[in-house]
């Protein structure tokens, strides 16, 4: 039985895997994790278009050129310094842009979502979306407040697969969910250190 499952869903337990590690070099700020983003984005393409999660599957093709920036972005780092990319906290004013973003992010992909597939949840599936669009576009550019998006993201994101019936992948965002308190504190830990 166990075997069954595993060949029937490999495609689905090397995307965790992959994505596991992803996490983890993320907390640990190791430019490597583009790498394991990009191929578990390429695997999770699949996944997400056999379970009708078009949202999601939309999202991994927004990772694959993501990550393609996250790495020139973390690998260029500062101009002035040619130091990789240092985690920063978000000013204020892109706190409000990223929040108006996310709102013009939601409703398109609820419009699209809701009209032109057979989605069964457009607007969790939307909300997830939403976030993890911004969530990674702030990884990118090192914004320690990335890792409260995720919070929020993976949270909901466990629910919804536990509904489909993607027990591997609930299980990876619920762990994703407890890597990104951890991160979040981390990231502080270490900005504290060095007075941002």
């Amino acid at each position: 039985m166990i075997y069954s499952y595993l060949h029937t869903n490999w495609v689905e337990i090397i995307g965790v895997i992959l994505s596991l590690i992803y996490i983890y070099l993320s907390i640990e700020q190791k430019v490597s994790l583009w790498i394991f983003g990009f191929l578990s984005s390429a695997l999770y393409i699949v996944v997400f278009f056999q379970t009708k999660f078009y949202a999601d599957m939309s999202l991994q093709f927004y990772y694959l050129v993501i990550s393609v920036y996250g790495w020139f972005s973390w690998k260029k780092g500062s101009q002035d310094s040619g130091q990789e990319l240092p985690a920063t906290k978000t000013s204020n004013r892109l706190i409000l842009q990223l929040g108006l973003s996310s709102v013009v992010i939601y409703f398109i992909y609820y419009l699209v979502l809701a009209k032109f597939t057979d989605s069964t949840i457009p607007k969790a599936d939307s909300l997830v979306g939403m976030l993890s669009v911004v969530g990674t576009w702030m990884l990118a550019r090192k914004l320690i407040e990335n890792w409260l998006v995720w919070i929020v993201a993976d949270g909901i994101a466990t629910g919804l697969f536990i509904y489909k019936g993607l027990y591997p992948t609930s299980i990876s965002f619920f762990i994703y969910t407890l890597m990104a308190v951890v991160g979040y504190f981390q990231w502080k830990k270490q900005l504290n250190c060095i007075g941002i």
